[in-house]
């Protein structure tokens, strides 16, 4: 974990608090797992596995965006009053520069622009075995008051 200073987050979170997060959820799913703090970025490991290949060996790129969303939303997050606020995804593309057939990938996700209801959120992806590049992602996220999923889904009429 890297030494705090100076950071862009709301409040200090450790690993342990992000990996207590990760209860039935897509990320525990496919073997994300909470990596580093930084002061301005956020790190996971992602098993390169039977969870996350596709049909042909390889590194799924849907795999990758889960990695990416799972990075983006979790910084988005940390940045907001979660008592006030939720951090939603908004948008995400990616691009997968190199497959990787084995052992694990790393993401490490940086901040674009955090504004007070839009934040976009960068994530590179690297083989951890050799450092190379595999994918690099984009996730713009909506900032919305807290209560604001819900009073949607009171308001939506099913005919």
């Amino acid at each position: 974990m890297s030494e705090k200073t100076s950071s862009i987050w709301f409040k200090d979170y450790t690993k342990d608090m992000l990996e207590s997060m990760r209860n039935a959820n897509m990320g525990e799913h496919i073997g994300i797992e909470f990596y580093d703090i930084g002061d301005d970025y956020l790190e996971a490991t992602m098993p390169v596995d039977e969870r996350t290949r596709q049909p042909f060996g390889i590194l799924h790129g849907g795999a990758n965006c889960v990695l990416s969303e799972s990075l983006g939303s979790v910084a988005a997050w940390m940045t907001i009053d979660p008592e006030k606020y939720r951090a939603v995804g908004l948008e995400i593309n990616a691009n997968h520069i190199r497959a990787v057939t084995e052992g694990r990938v790393i993401g490490r996700c940086t901040p674009f622009h955090v504004g007070r209801r839009t934040q976009v959120w960068q994530t590179e992806i690297r083989e951890e075995a050799t450092g190379k590049l595999a994918c690099v992602s984009r996730l713009t996220v909506a900032i919305i008051d807290h209560g604001s999923l819900s009073t949607q889904k009171d308001k939506i009429v099913v005919k």
